[in-house]
């Protein structure tokens, strides 16, 4: 998919992960920015994984399981608006996704795994939809969104969680 999401197709919430991605298609993006994700952060040790910039900050793992847990809601609203459904859905706290997926717990090695497993499957969903879905539109979290705007918003937010990495975490 080589558009980008007008700002009436998604939430002005999203506009700064939106404004984060390059033109080009959002497919062959997704699959460059696993493998520079991974690249970045394969060699770390479960210790230096368990680094906060700052007091109250979660942690790389933390990160790590935060974006994987984001695009799974993301492709799975995605899914539903891409299907046609009409029911709005509902927002979710992302602090307590990560307070209780207790990622410091996990190895670095798994949470890796697991993110590419989604993107994988994210990938493979954006694959397989029809031309005229991505157009399709719904409700999510109180604001109106596309299947193209999601699937933007998926690359600008790990995007966004890279540059906050690399900038904070791993200088």
């Amino acid at each position: 998919m080589l558009m980008r999401p007008e700002k009436n197709d998604y939430h002005t919430y999203y506009q700064s992960y939106i404004e984060q991605i390059p033109e080009g298609d959002l497919i062959v993006l997704l699959a460059e920015q696993h493998k520079n994700t991974s690249s970045l952060l394969e060699n770390l040790s479960d210790e230096k994984a368990l680094y906060q910039y700052a007091p109250e900050k979660w942690t790389i793992k933390e990160v790590i399981g935060h974006i994987a847990d984001t695009e799974r809601i993301m492709a799975y609203r995605l899914l539903g608006i891409s299907r046609g459904q009409q029911q709005e859905f509902p927002g979710y706290d992302d602090e307590s996704y990560v307070q209780n997926a207790r990622f410091n717990e996990v190895s670095l090695t798994e949470l890796l795994e697991n993110l590419k497993a989604v993107r994988l499957a994210t990938i493979t969903l954006l694959r397989g939809l029809h031309q005229d879905a991505w157009a399709h539109r719904g409700r999510a979290n109180g604001g109106p969104v596309t299947v193209l705007a999601l699937a933007a918003i998926i690359a600008g937010h790990e995007r966004h969680h890279v540059r906050i990495l690399e900038e904070r975490y791993l200088k």
